[in-house]
């Protein structure tokens, strides 16, 4: 008897997250010394962390014997200023991820409905199915979320929605008075997930104003993370914002000391640092730009975006993508997301996106 036959159905099923390739990985298969590598496949910031955040770690460094703070009262109250919401409205997770889990987790049961969109994050699927719930694929219109499509999709059973704004992999934006209207729409027994990952990178006219609707949503959770703008990842550290009953029960599934003392020294210090978010969203602005008009010129087809990455249509994106790779370029094949035809490659700094584009010049014309 195969072991995996010990775990119930739903859970066998599953079929595990593929991040992008590492850069170790790509340098043992290729032959290539690390630095010579460009990765563009996992939505990072091309500057690293901020300056304070790497300082606050080195002094974090010297207490690690201990256990981290389990409650995060420093980072708590750090987001409270930030944000301007109440200590009980914060719950903490090893990334955004972990959110999006503990909410499943809190919250659905087999036989329980889960909507999301076609083309969004994979991990609103894996926690659902993770729980033995079902996931109710709304598909997308223009590459993005079918809010319509979303109320029409609601059931009896329906306990949960996941929304990504900007999504990731197409990068595509809800504008706020259809989001709020939306909302309005939802039953209040129904919890919504704003999937806020990318909010750093949007402009002032576009960016996120949601953290004031918890007071009138109280069936919202709003998702936000460390990892991206403010170069955080390999950290992993992220939180979600709540109302404080909703908080309360994700807080008694959370694991105790889920965020390490180095992630919650370097998010506060990061918190702190408003010339390197300021920084960060300048290069991105400026690489999205230099990627967009390689890509006009190049004649290829992609989706606006209002993140950090682009995802491009591309003739035999499985074998472009190897191609890249063969050059130790990372970028992101999306065929799992059902855009076999795409693929998907982040803002870098402007060598990395210049090398990119050249790589692409070149496979373009060899395959003409």
């Amino acid at each position: 008897m195969s072991l995996t036959n010990l775990a119930p159905a739903y859970i066998s099923a599953i079929a595990p997250y593929q991040g992008g390739k590492p850069i170790s990985e790509i340098a043992r298969q290729f032959g290539f010394t690390e630095d010579a590598i460009v990765k563009l496949a996992s939505n990072e910031n091309p500057l690293g962390m901020s300056p304070k955040a790497q300082i606050a770690v080195q002094e974090a460094i010297l207490d690690l014997a201990r256990y981290p703070d389990g409650n995060g009262y420093a980072l708590r109250q750090a987001i409270c200023e930030k944000f301007n919401v109440l200590p009980q409205q914060i719950v903490f997770g090893n990334g955004s991820n972990d959110i999006l889990e503990l909410t499943a987790r809190a919250f659905l049961q087999k036989g329980d409905e889960v909507i999301f969109s076609q083309h969004a994050f994979a991990v609103y699927g894996l926690v659902t199915q993770a729980v033995g719930a079902t996931g109710v694929v709304v598909p997308a219109k223009a590459f993005a979320h079918d809010l319509d499509g979303f109320l029409a999709a609601i059931t009896p059973k329906t306990k949960l929605i996941f929304i990504a704004n900007p999504n990731n992999p197409t990068g595509t934006l809800i504008e706020k008075n259809l989001l709020k209207a939306f909302l309005q729409q939802v039953p209040s027994h129904i919890l919504v997930v704003l999937d806020e990952a990318y909010d750093e990178y949007l402009s002032e006219q576009h960016k996120s104003e949601a953290v004031s609707w918890l007071s009138t949503f109280q069936h919202l959770i709003i998702s936000r993370t460390f990892s991206k703008a403010y170069g955080l990842a390999g950290l992993r550290i992220g939180f979600g914002l709540m109302h404080a009953d909703v908080a309360d029960i994700l807080n008694r599934v959370r694991q105790p000391f889920n965020v390490n003392s180095l992630a919650q020294a370097a998010a506060i210090a990061s918190l702190a640092d408003h010339h390197f978010v300021e920084k960060s969203y300048a290069a991105n602005q400026a690489g999205m730009l230099q990627l967009t008009q390689g890509l006009e010129q190049l004649g290829l087809d992609y989706i606006q975006s209002y993140a950090n990455f682009i995802s491009f249509k591309i003739n035999h994106a499985v074998s472009v993508n190897q191609q890249l790779l063969e050059r130790g370029i990372i970028v992101r094949p999306i065929a799992n997301y059902e855009l076999p035809d795409y693929l998907r490659v982040s803002i870098g700094l402007f060598s990395e996106n210049q090398r990119f584009l050249q790589a692409m010049a070149l496979i373009v014309k060899d395959n003409d």
